[in-house]
């Protein structure tokens, strides 16, 4: 019984997943990071360079 509700819970996150590709709300929290990161002097936009890619991946 926990093996099919543990399939069914993976199959529906996957669906979640593939329906929310390319979608901005999936990339909230690389651009959240990269704002945050930012803010730092000097080195906050060189640091915040993985994040800003990682946001240009998900969400072109």
């Amino acid at each position: 019984m926990a093996y099919a509700t543990t399939v069914k819970t993976i199959i529906a996150m996957l669906s979640a997943a593939a329906a929310l590709s390319g979608c901005g709300v999936v990339a909230a929290p690389c651009r959240i990071a990269s704002a945050g990161i930012k803010m730092v002097p000097v080195i906050g936009h060189v640091a915040a360079a993985p994040t800003d890619v990682c946001a240009a991946v998900i969400d072109p």
